[in-house]
């Protein structure tokens, strides 16, 4: 086992052992960026001499017994929509060519605080304002799309070339591409994870949230990411504490009450999907939880207030640089900025009325239930270029809608949804299962989540693993300054 292959907590242990190097780590996980990177187009900008310095600061605190968080030394990916003081946070965009920032954003200097080691900014689609992220191929299948806005971030982890990235998700932007390539992806409770410098796609929808290879290591990366900012004025005083995953119940639900909803989250998906979906549903219940039918109230509604909300408010944040500079906006992009200047302050209120409607009704029906479990998206990741989607009842659908059909509820009503790997395709694509849960409920989201991929999928990602791989006799090794 190669070290960029190791899960965040596996690797984490690793380094508190002296098993692992942070240098030894940072070295593997840039040589596979390079390695797959020129094929893939996860990264925007690649700090590598940044990162190495970083990881030889971390190996000489390690060596004096002082570590800085729960992320010491572990290498990272951020989404180029977040700010990192003195590189360049360009969205994806040639609006934004050479922009810089003189300070980090809230969470990169959480991040830092905790030890953990950027290694460079991934690809989104253009100002987080898409679901393709054209630049970026699939990690599994690189003549199919990556999912996006996120998508650079679900790539990198998937490939190895980052152990865990942060993305931001608007209408399913870190869920969509977690699904498509295989790996975890959480969407924090509004509020939970501050935005302050972080680019804004659609001020009241947007969140930002780790995607990481398993659910233990989304639940430390949050442990490290949630907490009150006032400079976020969305940001939430609530007491937000992330229950340590594992010990022997670590695969018991008994008593847990698992919605399956009888509506939306099943309509208009390919077979396949849900199969796999619903075969995770049934091993949810033989892990002792209790299957409970939901109806999902305004689901005919969705689209309209998603795109009511999302439409104006994007708009409105590029209204400067869209009059003055328009011809450098990707041309998909600035067909959905100009659609949002023609949208009435009467079409946001209404929405924004629809929101709190929805935001209730889903209260009521959450208190029958702990998770909702449905699919991610509904179908595997399709082949670049592709724009349309045809149904079995001749229905056809946009693939941007398609994708963000079962994704936009939990950023509408604010809700918490993490989407783990539920199995593959008939074409060996992955597909993810949705788990959405009450405000401030991932404690109880992550334990469903972890308790699933430790029943499918046994941890192998282990820092004894890496122990047997080394030769006898190799441990940490200190490194040069």
């Amino acid at each position: 086992m190669r070290p960029y292959e190791l899960s965040v907590a596996a690797a984490a242990e690793a380094i508190r052992g002296r098993q692992l190097s942070p240098v030894e780590l940072v070295d593997s996980v840039l040589d596979r960026l390079h390695e797959t990177d020129p094929r893939l187009g996860a990264y925007v900008t690649v700090t590598a001499e940044r990162a190495r310095r970083s990881a030889r600061a971390a190996e000489h605190q390690a060596a004096a017994g002082h570590f800085r968080g729960p992320l010491h030394g572990i290498p990272m990916g951020l989404k180029d929509l977040i700010d990192v003081a003195g590189i360049a946070t360009t969205a994806s965009s040639r609006v934004r060519a050479g922009h810089r920032t003189e300070a980090d954003s809230a969470v990169a200097t959480r991040l830092a605080g905790a030890g953990a080691v950027l290694v460079g900014k991934t690809h989104t689609h253009e100002f987080g304002y898409g679901l393709t992220t054209p630049q970026t191929r699939n990690a599994r299948d690189t003549g199919r799309i990556a999912g996006g806005s996120s998508g650079g971030s679900a790539v990198a982890v998937a490939a190895g070339s980052a152990l865990f990235a942060l993305g931001t998700d608007t209408g399913g932007s870190i869920r969509v591409p977690a699904a498509l390539n295989g790996v975890v992806g959480l969407k924090p409770t509004y509020g939970l994870v501050p935005r302050h410098g972080v680019t804004s796609l659609s001020w009241s929808l947007d969140h930002v949230g780790p995607l990481t290879r398993t659910v233990e290591d989304a639940a430390l990366v949050l442990s490290v990411l949630a907490g009150h900012d006032p400079r976020d004025p969305a940001s939430m005083p609530t007491a937000t504490g992330v229950r340590p995953l594992g010990g022997p119940a670590a695969t018991d639900l008994t008593g847990v009450r698992v919605g399956v909803p009888r509506n939306h989250y099943f309509d208009h998906v390919t077979p396949g999907i849900e199969k796999a979906v619903r075969g995770a549903i049934a091993c949810l219940e033989s892990l002792g939880a209790r299957l409970v039918d939901v109806e999902i109230p305004m689901a005919r509604y969705i689209q309209a207030t998603q795109w009511g909300l999302m439409a104006p408010e994007a708009t409105a944040y590029h209204e400067r640089s869209l009059r003055a500079v328009p011809e450098l906006y990707g041309a998909d992009v600035r067909v959905l900025l100009e659609a949002g200047e023609l949208m009435t302050a009467g079409d946001h209120l209404r929405a924004q009325r629809a929101r709190t409607l929805m935001r209730q009704e889903w209260a009521r029906m959450l208190e029958a239930v702990d998770v909702i479990a449905a699919p991610t998206v509904p179908m595997t990741a399709v082949p670049s270029g592709r724009t349309t989607i045809t149904w079995r009842d001749g229905t056809q659908e946009s693939v941007s809608d398609a994708f963000v059909r079962l994704s936009a509820p939990a950023n509408i009503t604010g809700v918490p949804a993490l989407s783990v790997p539920a199995g593959h395709d008939e074409d060996g694509l992955p597909i993810g299962m949705q788990l959405l849960g009450r405000p401030f409920g991932e404690s109880t989201l992550l334990r469903v989540g972890h308790a699933y991929e430790r029943t499918v999928s046994p941890p192998s990602r282990s820092a004894r693993a890496l122990a047997r791989a080394h030769e006898p006799g190799r441990g940490m090794t200190p490194a040069e300054p």
